[in-house]
């Protein structure tokens, strides 16, 4: 990687204000929202120079070393009683399609992960109107119960203010009750763009940016880490994106309880409201210069407080995520195993990303990889390829036939969605 001073020189050409922003930032001083407004405009020798800097300063935050996690998703219903205009993997409570695993069903799939060599699971799921009280703290006690070495990664802030409702307890002690049950972090997802005016656009009736704080606040303040999302790509406007990436930045610095920042592109191909056009204007997704764009620019702005930028193979595919690696990411995310939400809505990279996989994207990408855990602790670090051994999900020959597919779940019979479960 370039001194800073090389790179400065190689700013030339850029456009004054595009230079200035990112001089800024290898000055180490605050990018603004309204700096990152003008870096989304960046083409041509502009975006490779934001590109440039970005690398740079991954370096200097996260240095060399890319991680990944193994993990399994869970979502174990897929009835809902909400109907965002983005998602198609909701179904209604009459929907021949609906589903909802049973308890013994989800600890049988965590101890198959944890068999395979997970150390995460993933458990989100909709809104089910048959849902009590205390049904997500009784799922992460069997989890626990059947294998105290997982780690419970779980719980949009969207389904713990629902919890709380049905179990008529304020936020943070059902947050406490959650993490006594063995919750060990947050998803920071239902998120989307956190302005209001646009969420009642995409998702009316859904968790506000006001109660998407409460929740992530008051994990926070009880030491519960969360992640922080963004998905992006379809009517926001770049004010909009810009505002969202301040706003997270903020919270960090109030409680330095995010683990990391994940863009998520819009897959547009099964969401609603572009099939149906009840809303003007919603494109086919980001572009893949935009996608770049985001990246670096959460880099530049995020960086200093977040260490942790990861790329979502699941929503750009492994090889533009790969490229990303030298856009600022230093993170693939998890093998994922069963990934639904994304593939329900026209994502077409599979359910299932293998660690040798992964690995050899990084190390294409001059970079070193490593397993982690969820809180980005190293466990492996793959710095010798000679020493490369199979894992078992290396080993997996047909995800789809080991593991089942959303589609396969959607029609099983043994599954299928009973308000009275």
């Amino acid at each position: 990687m370039q001194s800073t001073p090389d790179l400065a020189s190689c700013l030339t050409g850029v456009s004054p204000d595009i230079r200035a922003a990112l001089e800024g930032c290898l000055a180490d001083r605050p990018l603004s929202w309204q700096q990152g407004v003008t870096l989304s405009r960046a083409r041509g020798l502009d975006l490779l120079a934001l590109c440039l800097c970005a690398d740079h300063m991954r370096a200097r935050q996260a240095g060399e070393v890319v991680t990944y996690v193994v993990n399994r998703n869970i979502n174990f219903t897929n009835v809902c009683i909400k109907a965002c205009r983005f998602c198609a993997f909701s179904r209604t409570l009459r929907s021949e399609q609906g589903y909802m695993l049973d308890t013994e069903e989800v600890v049988r799939r965590a101890v198959e992960a944890a068999d395979m060599g997970a150390t995460e699971v993933c458990l989100q799921a909709g809104l089910a109107p048959s849902a009590w009280g205390r049904l997500y703290p009784d799922l992460c006690r069997a989890v626990k119960a059947a294998r105290p070495d997982l780690h419970i990664h779980a719980f949009s802030p969207e389904e713990i203010k629902y919890g709380a409702a049905l179990a008529r307890t304020p936020v943070r002690d059902y947050l406490i009750e959650l993490v006594d049950a063995g919750l060990g972090s947050l998803p920071g997802t239902s998120a989307e763009i956190l302005d209001d005016a646009l969420r009642d656009q995409i998702a009316p009736g859904r968790i506000t940016t006001r109660e998407w704080i409460e929740v992530i606040t008051a994990a926070h303040s009880i030491g519960l880490p969360t992640t922080a999302t963004m998905m992006f790509g379809h009517v926001e406007t770049l004010e909009q994106r810009m505002r969202h990436l301040d706003l997270l930045r903020s919270i960090q610095a109030d409680t330095g309880g995010f683990t990391e920042f994940v863009p998520l592109s819009f897959v547009h191909a099964e969401a609603p409201m572009f099939l149906d056009h009840s809303l003007p204007g919603v494109p086919p997704g980001p572009t893949g210069d935009d996608v770049i764009r985001l990246y670096a620019i959460a880099r530049l702005m995020l960086g200093p407080s977040f260490r942790n930028i990861q790329a979502s193979w699941v929503k750009e595919g492994l090889r533009q995520s790969q490229w990303l690696l030298s856009c600022g990411v230093n993170d693939l995310g998890g093998t994922l195993i069963n990934e639904s939400i994304s593939t329900s809505a026209g994502a077409q990279h599979g359910q299932l990303m293998r660690p040798s996989t992964l690995r050899h994207a990084i190390r294409d990408a001059g970079r070193i990889p490593a397993q982690r855990n969820t809180l980005y602790d190293t466990l492996h670090t793959f710095d010798d390829p000679s020493t490369d051994t199979p894992e078992p999900l290396d080993l997996v020959s047909d995800p789809d036939a080991t593991f089942g597919s959303y589609h396969a779940l959607t029609l099983a019979p043994s599954f299928r969605y009973r308000k009275s479960v």
